[in-house]
């Protein structure tokens, strides 16, 4: 009399009385667009972790104990998680992974997204939830991939329940819109700039030069390169004081940045203080200036050029 189930291995059906197991569908499983999903995230997870000669072939079995989790994190945010670096036994490596999601929340928690995870369900190498915490990983860090869009699975929920099998299908939404995701915003001057006319690129780039050194050269500094320069949010910090003539207190902000933490913390004050100053919120992220994106940098300093090009 027990409900139907779908392919369901011996050892999945090996559960105690309320317990519950989830798995994908086996037809979920075979969409062209869920795989395509896993393939675009492993290929990432062994671009960002090529160095460290890590290679992963399967999500859950490889990264269920927290170890890839954790090297694939301290090289994104750029920072040293405080674990043990082997751990065998499952309380030891639950211990490192609580410590790995734990720091990802912090990254997360500001943006209020969902977080769709936890210790029991990646160590239980729940597929669905891994790539729940990628895809969120991948978002935050604005990998330079293309996650397919909507891609959905079905879920096959198994209860035991007065010693039989019951099961339940339910639907999860793996990745909206790119949109949505990334928080693209509309296109504007400087994408076409970037796809279009590379030598006008190369214009404004000597022009908000000549402007960022007009003001940087009153306290001895000099800016060549737009992309790296700005990238640890200092001289944007003083470059608004200057602008605005104002004395940025030095508690305010790290004049010498040593983590990835501390210039987003810098280039997000240097935000603050263009609102405080009237202009509107710039079209980028502080985290797309820390890690390099050029065309975010030009965006906020073109924000800049635009209002105080006058001012001596």
């Amino acid at each position: 009399m027990a409900p139907a189930l779908v392919d369901i291995h011996p050892e999945d059906t090996q559960l105690e009385e309320n317990e519950e197991r989830t798995m994908i569908d086996p037809t979920s499983r075979e969409d062209p667009k869920f795989k395509e999903l896993v393939k675009v995230l492993l290929d990432w997870i062994n671009d960002v972790l090529a160095e460290e000669r890590i290679i992963v072939k399967q999500l859950e079995e490889d990264l269920y104990d927290g170890q890839v989790l954790q090297k694939l994190l301290e090289k994104l945010a750029h920072c040293k998680l405080n674990v043990a670096e082997v751990t065998q036994s499952e309380i030891g490596q639950k211990q490192k992974l609580q410590t790995v999601l734990e720091a990802v929340q912090d990254l997360l928690r500001p943006h209020g997204w969902p977080l769709r995870w936890n210790v029991d369900s990646i160590h239980g190498k729940n597929l669905v939830s891994i790539l729940h915490l990628l895809v969120s990983l991948a978002m935050h860090f604005r990998a330079p991939i293309h996650l397919p869009e909507h891609v959905t699975v079905q879920v096959v929920v198994v209860r035991k329940r007065e010693g039989l099998l019951h099961s339940s299908h339910i639907s999860e939404e793996l990745t909206t819109t790119t949109e949505l995701m990334m928080g693209r915003f509309e296109r504007d001057a400087f994408d076409t700039l970037f796809d279009h006319a590379p030598d006008k690129l190369n214009l404004v780039k000597k022009s908000l030069i000549t402007f960022v050194n007009k003001h940087l050269n009153k306290l001895n500094l000099e800016v060549t390169d737009l992309e790296t320069q700005f990238a640890d949010g200092v001289y944007l910090v003083l470059l608004l004081g200057l602008l605005e003539d104002y004395f940025v207190p030095l508690h305010n902000f790290y004049l010498t940045p040593d983590s990835f933490d501390q210039k987003v913390h810098n280039v997000a004050f240097a935000f603050e203080l263009m609102l405080d100053g009237g202009l509107k919120k710039p079209k980028a992220r502080p985290e797309d200036v820390v890690n390099l994106d050029l065309k975010s940098t030009l965006r906020v300093l073109y924000t800049l050029f635009t209002k105080y090009k006058d001012v001596e």
